[in-house]
């Protein structure tokens, strides 16, 4: 199992909470990424993979079309709208991202890198309010 119901996120969440130092943080956040990575399906996971490094290599049309298929093939699969909504926010189109990230958390409220996302969202929208908000919320999970 894994994708954001996998039952392991619940410990490793209670174990960023409890980090005392980012020296702590750095293998559970990392795993929590890994673990939002898999969606249980190989095929699903190598579309994302190929996106993701296609979105690194600026090659944003590639990205999309791979971050397209990941949420059609799996749309329940929480980490395909939030790649989807980072290449958005890479792009400039801010009401897209903010609707693939809203969709992200309705599927794991507990996605800090949304959460922050969505705060850099709002800063460069010139909203110091709701850009506060996000980052507050995203230390409410993850508190480095």
């Amino acid at each position: 199992m894994a994708a954001q119901d996998d039952p392991r996120l619940n410990d490793l969440f209670a174990a960023l909470k409890s980090a005392e130092t980012m020296a702590d943080v750095a293998g559970v956040e990392a795993r929590i990424w890994h673990l939002w990575s898999l969606s249980n399906d190989a095929a699903v996971d190598r579309i994302l993979a190929g996106g993701v490094a296609a979105m690194n290599h600026r090659q944003f049309t590639a990205a999309l079309t791979s971050f397209n298929m990941v949420i059609e093939m799996k749309p329940e699969f929480a980490e395909g709208w939030n790649k989807r909504a980072t290449l958005y926010y890479l792009t400039g189109a801010y009401s897209l991202s903010i609707a693939d990230v809203e969709r992200t958390l309705a599927l794991e409220p507990r996605h800090f890198g949304a959460l922050s996302g969505l705060g850099l969202i709002n800063m460069a929208l010139a909203r110091p309010a709701e850009a506060l908000a996000a980052f507050e919320a995203a230390l409410a999970v993850h508190p480095f």
